[in-house]
């Protein structure tokens, strides 16, 4: 079947003259996850990974993918014709190398500008320029093969009350006015779902696990134009954008409006809008490429977003509790497998009141499997939980009060010393990091040894940032903010730590074939004490979940690293305890004691 529809791709791409063919991992807004309409590349190769870049030639075809997905990869690509490039291995090309290679003089890319953003196409353009390659970016192919395509997601708006987003929409539009003002930009091309989401105070489904709609924004210091199916708006939202300003045009009619726009400074963020649109600018206006300034903004979370928040996480911690007590009191009596728990936790968690569902897939991973930090478990891997060794589940749910993010790694049975030394180390980590105080103008690049240093000091080390920002009722993925120990210029998470970022604490250790742990709390910055040295921050914890006591080894914790615990959990305890039954409070009560 793979290859079958790579040969009717090759068919279209010489009646073409197209010498390859890229397809992304992308919808027209860059996002990181994206519906069902938008998986090209997954059609066109059978690769279900999140990640990863199609190149198809006349007579080779490639997918490069990053280590997470490697053994997923190399499993359902098996047969297809398509070669596994492996990013970051030794000789291996980046796909730019690749096409400088493969493509001839005067020759021809093609791909779909929409799904491709302007910083990339720029740097094709500038690249490949060099040997006389154009670039056909007009035409989606894939569209012409994919007979049963899904369509576009209509999912309905709705309106998120100020109760919860604590700012009115009026509010955060002139702000944005004001910052366009100052860059002395006249118009600003806005495409990113939770930007515009959280600009409107809108949300919708159109992206699974992300309450985003399908939209783009066009606003000038005067005007708001959003570009939105009609068809998703009620009589509410439409009187509701009316009364803010808002114009109503179009999804697909923002190529013609910004096509249209002459002698305009305009403000945008060519690493996040489509080529097309940029390709789309008269010569006449001047592009101020900048980060969207709803990005900084978004971030920092208001005082009503704050206190929701940890609302959220203890109706969070709450069934997460309920999951971890049937875990422990099950596994081995009855037949739970990796795909069983992790339903039996995302049901815990939809009901509990104002869950709007998960805010990521569920990780759920027993054993070696949990060595792959972004495994996911499914019916042909599913792995029996059983009563010995480590299981480690990452998830996380979007509700009214936010978007949560914990991990927790759970003794199901007897454990190694090593793996007990390795849970121990992640703990004393992820609380150390969250009990930090630092001067503010710090970002994650100088926070990060704090977490590190266990492990370091051992020789040990994990391959992952440290931390990630994290949206409000948005993507659990959020600029500008995070925590790791070297730069990663295209993630754009390293901005200074503000009061009212919302980041995650993941330290982890991954034993390649043994096993995998991973602790994460998310943190809340804030400010601490002011004095002659300068404002103090420190983090808060919003996260409320337990720490596996079974699994500690408490002779190489420090005094403080106990004091740490003993406090985390003194506060989860009072928290959690009312929002549970008597036998899961008794047994929160007897795993949270003192240690």
């Amino acid at each position: 079947m793979i290859k079958e529809r790579l040969e009717k791709l090759r068919s279209l791409m010489a009646e073409r003259n197209m010498d390859a063919y890229m397809i992304p991992t992308s919808d027209f807004h860059e996002s990181e996850y994206v519906g069902s309409y938008f998986k090209c590349r997954e059609f066109m190769t059978g690769f279900t990974g999140s990640a990863g870049t199609a190149v198809i030639t006349m007579n080779e075809a490639g997918l490069w993918t990053d280590g997470r997905y490697f053994v997923q990869a190399t499993k359902q690509l098996e047969g297809s014709s398509i070669t596994l490039r492996k990013m970051g291995y030794p000789g291996v090309p980046t796909i730019e190398e690749y096409l400088d290679q493969v493509l001839p003089e005067g020759g021809c890319l093609g791909f779909d500008g929409r799904v491709v953003n302007g910083q990339n196409g720029q740097e094709l353009e500038a690249l490949l320029g060099e040997k006389n390659i154009t670039l056909s970016n007009e035409e989606d192919l894939v569209n012409l093969i994919w007979e049963e395509r899904p369509s576009l997601s209509t999912e309905p708006v709705w309106i998120l009350k100020e109760s919860y987003a604590g700012l009115a929409s009026s509010e955060k539009i002139k702000e944005l006015r004001n910052k366009m003002k100052k860059e002395k930009a006249t118009a600003h091309v806005l495409t990113t779902l939770d930007d515009i989401a959280w600009l409107l105070n809108i949300r919708g489904n159109d992206i699974e696990c992300t309450p985003v709609v399908l939209a783009y924004a066009l606003i000038t210091l005067d005007e708001f134009s959003l570009f939105i199916n009609d068809k998703v708006l009620n009589e509410e939202v439409k009187a509701y954008l009316k009364e803010l300003g808002v114009s109503i045009c179009p999804y697909d009619s923002i190529y013609e409006a910004v096509g249209q726009l002459k002698d305009q400074k305009i403000l945008l963020e060519t690493g996040k809008v489509n080529y097309s649109i940029v390709k789309g600018f008269a010569d006449s206006n001047r592009i101020i490429d900048k980060m969207n300034p709803t990005v900084l903004s978004k971030a920092l979370k208001n005082p009503v977003e704050v206190e929701n928040m940890k609302l959220a996480h203890i109706k969070d911690g709450a069934a997460l509790v309920k999951f971890i007590y049937w875990l422990k009191h099950n596994v081995g009596k009855e037949r739970i497998t990796e795909v069983s728990a992790q339903n039996y936790l995302d049901q815990l968690r939809s009901k509990q009141e104002g869950n709007l569902g998960l805010s990521f897939d569920t990780i759920s991973a027993y054993g070696a499997n949990a060595a792959m930090c972004h495994y996911k478990a499914v019916p042909e891997n599913d792995t029996v939980i059983e009563p010995r060794g480590l299981y480690l589940v990452d998830s996380g749910g979007q509700y009214y009060e936010g978007t949560t993010d914990v991990t927790r790694t759970i003794a199901v049975g007897p454990l190694t010393n090593t793996e007990r030394e390795h849970f121990t180390l992640t703990v004393m980590s992820m609380l150390r990091l969250g009990a930090v105080k630092f001067l503010y103008g710090c970002r994650g690049l100088t926070l990060d040894y704090v977490a590190r240093e266990p492990f370091w000091s051992r020789g040990i080390n994990y391959d992952h940032g440290t931390g990630h920002g994290v949206g409000y009722l948005l993507n659990v993925h959020e600029r500008p903010n995070g925590i790791r120990w070297r730069m990663v210029p295209e993630r754009q998470d390293n901005a200074i730590l503000e009061e009212g970022m919302v980041t995650s604490d993941e330290p982890g250790v991954y034993i390649e074939g043994s096993h995998g742990v991973r602790t994460e709390n998310l943190i809340v910055c804030k400010k601490a004490e002011e004095n002659e040295y300068g404002q103090f921050m420190e983090f808060e914890f919003l996260t409320m979940a337990p720490i596996d006591l079974e699994a500690l080894d408490t002779s190489i914790m420090t005094e403080e690293d106990v004091k740490l615990l003993n406090k985390y959990h003194k506060e989860v305890c009072e928290k959690l305890s009312p929002y549970l039954s008597k036998e899961e409070a008794l047994w929160l009560k007897e795993n949270t004691k003192s240690v």
